[in-house]
């Protein structure tokens, strides 16, 4: 498995440039970039801008892992407006391109939300109209995924949507194409059930992996914590990985540092480090 690092493992509005620069200089083999409305990627950057990232990722050693992006919850792809669900989808579109020029293999994409807390002013959408309308849009941009040569990972986040193992496999296989699968968050997966079982359901449709912690009680958005400091049982979840044959990328996905960010960067990049070390270590007895 590859050792990667989130966009969002660093503070609010830093560069991509500087994720790429701070993914090398911390031992990350990959990085994932974000793609938003404002910043040095976003949907109106030109060619040359974009070309100038992968460069600067070429020159550093650190391979461009996929795009994430907040712009799907931003703009509800599943929302009752039309507009507010074509500039989503518009916006997934453009995220897909980007990828490709960034020589990504996957994109990042929140299918959608039935409610989600953490955006000032979310307005809830009905569960089975979020679920029409999310495989609609999903299996309308197969064709732009295929085109690009990128695939789509839908992220079990906060959103109140596609909440357990079952129906993540269910909506995926209802997609049914090769250009869309899971892009598993491990923290996530443990506020509402066993990360473990995730994988052993989702299978081979995982395209990618984020390595997050998190700790029961208190719970809530203040329940995600350092890697290894956390609930999450990383044994079971890679010894998992490991039994469907994951071999993928993994990239730790934790919350900045107040001060001395990098510091936090430091530790991520160690704890994964012995993560992955663990999970060698037990699949070679």
């Amino acid at each position: 498995m590859r050792k990667g690092i989130n966009y969002w493992s660093f503070p609010g509005r830093t560069s991509n440039a500087e994720v790429i620069r701070g993914a090398a200089r911390h031992g990350f083999e990959g990085a994932e970039l974000c793609l938003a409305e404002d910043g040095d990627l976003t949907i109106a950057s030109t060619d040359a801008e974009i070309a100038e990232l992968r460069r600067l990722a070429e020159d550093n050693g650190v391979e461009i892992i996929s795009v994430v992006s907040m712009l799907q919850l931003q703009h509800n792809l599943v929302s009752d407006d039309s507009a507010e669900r074509r500039t989503a989808r518009d916006a997934t579109r453009r995220q897909l391109a980007v990828a490709h020029e960034l020589g990504a293999g996957a994109i990042l994409v929140v299918p959608g939300y039935v409610g989600v807390d953490f955006i000032p002013g979310a307005t809830p959408v009905r569960y089975d109209d979020a679920y029409r309308r999310a495989l609609e849009e999903i299996t309308g941009l197969t064709a732009s995924a295929a085109e690009a040569d990128v695939v789509i990972g839908i992220e079990n986040v906060w959103n109140r949507f596609l909440t357990s193992p079952l129906e993540m496999r269910d909506f995926l296989d209802a997609v049914g194409s090769a250009h869309v699968g899971s892009y598993f968050d491990i923290g996530n997966a443990l506020s509402q059930g066993y990360p473990e079982q995730w994988v052993r359901i989702l299978g081979e449709r995982i395209v990618r992996v984020h390595v997050k912690d998190y700790r029961t009680n208190p719970g809530g958005l203040t329940g995600f914590v350092d890697l290894l400091s956390g609930d999450v049982d990383f044994g079971a979840v890679f010894a998992e990985l490991d039994a469907i044959g994951y071999d993928g990328w993994c990239s730790a996905e934790v919350t900045p540092y107040r001060l001395l960010w990098d510091q936090g960067l430091a530790n991520a990049s160690a704890s994964l480090d012995s993560i992955l070390a663990l999970h060698k270590e037990s699949s070679t007895r």
